[in-house]
């Protein structure tokens, strides 16, 4: 964030109660305007308009925090989008930000306004998902993915397939993983997505009875 408009915020002297036609009030809420703007792109991918790799970091250990605190599960997916590298070398960066953009925006009409969308890198995306538990975390990766899968884009005058591999997991109260031991676990399981065949979602073991079952893909 840039200091020197927090400073001209602080050195504009306040404008007298009442006064509507006051310069200063108006200098002031421009310039908190500025510092706002300034602020969200900070934390936003400027392609995406998702969170940036940054505030993902921020706010996955922030909600572990709340797990800890609350017991309430935090869900975390990693979404890899399949062939990224075709796209570009066969159609140009341009259509593969084209691709980019529209997952985002599949993204968006998917989570709920609690989660938090981010672009991790490249063609990598994640999802965090508070109070969320792993039988919903899958459910809502694999209704994610139908519709990656449905949603082709235009290109010229031919529709481009686009399809996706997902890891999922969850963190829970009395688990003692660290937040990049968290994500390299979630990561895992979208490596092994990617392994069995591409377009599919590998989460971590379902718990039944207490005991955990093998890995799992859907």
């Amino acid at each position: 964030m840039n200091e020197e408009h927090i400073h001209k915020i602080r050195d504009v002297d306040p404008c007298p109660a009442g006064d509507s036609d006051c310069t200063n009030l108006a200098e002031v809420k421009r310039l908190q305007l500025e510092v706002k703007e300034l602020a969200a792109a900070v934390r936003t991918d400027e392609l995406t308009r998702l969170f940036n790799f940054r505030y993902f970091t921020q706010a996955l250990s922030l909600e572990m925090e709340r797990t800890r605190r609350s017991g309430q599960p935090t869900c975390l997916i990693i979404l890899d989008l399949d062939h990224f590298k075709a796209i570009n070398d066969v159609h140009g960066h341009e259509v593969g930000n084209k691709v980019l953009s529209h997952i985002s925006d599949l993204i968006r009409k998917t989570i709920r306004r609690l989660d938090i969308p981010c672009r991790y890198g490249g063609e990598e995306f994640t999802i965090v998902l508070p109070d969320t538990t792993l039988v919903q975390g899958v459910r809502f990766a694999n209704r994610l993915r139908l519709m990656i899968e449905n949603s082709p884009i235009q290109v010229g005058d031919a529709r481009l397939g686009i399809e996706a591999s997902f890891g999922v997991a969850v963190y829970g109260r009395g688990d003692q993983v660290s937040e990049q031991e968290f994500v390299e676990k979630v990561d895992g399981f979208l490596y092994m997505a990617k392994q069995e065949g591409r377009n599919r979602v590998c989460h971590q073991p379902f718990e039944k009875d207490g005991k955990e079952k093998k890995k799992t893909s859907s």
